[in-house]
């Protein structure tokens, strides 16, 4: 069995203007509807006393993120908490949508790439206003410290990308090698890729997917809050 590792495939081409739309786009918009309208449900004819179930989980999701930045980045921060649970969710839900079938978000570099890179703005933006322009530029005389700046976001993509991608690549593997194991035992279907794919996801398709998001967004929370702290 040929195994091909692509990168996403390309959906449509708008016309005129010739830009390629990928799969990771599409799903990426189809994510932004289904938590749009999770949200607007959840918190639909809301009571100042909860008195149904999704407001009492749309509370306790509130106050898990509102804690989480609390406890990581102290409440002068608390205006973060939107964008950490942004990240949070759409990582998790990116990853966790091969669960259906559908190729991951988060196994495209350009997703955790252009978070890292968001990330990095609100770093720069910390770091600034914190010590001004002058007191950020100064260190740079040292170009030890301009690699280790340019790291922050690479290491941050490269960790969630790597990560996503090489569970999807063995899941892939072992699953061939399975089916071509169920042929050479001349098995009337490939009975040896039932059950032991489905364990092997619950760890790279679940624990790792959700790991990876949380650890995207401390990630955030921690460099973002030490951007704060003066030289």
């Amino acid at each position: 069995m040929d195994i091909e590792v692509n990168g996403p495939k390309i959906a449509f081409t708008i016309p005129f203007i010739n830009m390629k739309v990928t799969e990771t786009v599409i799903i990426g918009w189809f994510l932004i509807v289904v938590i749009t309208a999770v949200i607007l449900w959840l918190t639909h004819n809301m009571k100042k006393v909860p008195t149904t179930k999704r407001q009492i989980v749309a509370e306790w999701a509130v106050s898990a993120v509102n804690k989480m930045v609390h406890d990581t980045m102290g409440a002068r921060n608390m205006k973060y908490a939107p964008y950490i649970a942004t990240i949070l969710v759409y990582s998790i839900l990116g990853s966790l949508i091969s669960l259906i079938g559908l190729r991951p978000m988060t196994a495209d570099f350009s997703t955790p790439l252009t978070w890292a890179i968001m990330t990095f703005a609100l770093i720069t933006y910390s770091k600034i206003k914190a010590n001004g322009l002058k007191g950020y530029l100064k260190p740079f005389i040292n170009p030890l410290n301009i690699i280790s700046e340019i790291t922050t976001p690479v290491s941050m993509t490269f960790r969630h990308f790597g990560n996503i991608a090489g569970g999807m690549v063995i899941t892939a593997l072992l699953y061939s090698a399975l089916s071509v194991a169920s042929s050479a035992l001349h098995l009337p279907i490939p009975l040896l890729t039932i059950g032991i794919p489905a364990v092997l996801s619950i760890y790279f398709d679940i624990f790792t997917g959700v790991m990876q998001g949380y650890i995207f967004a401390m990630l955030t929370m921690v460099f973002v809050s030490m951007g704060q702290d003066k030289a």
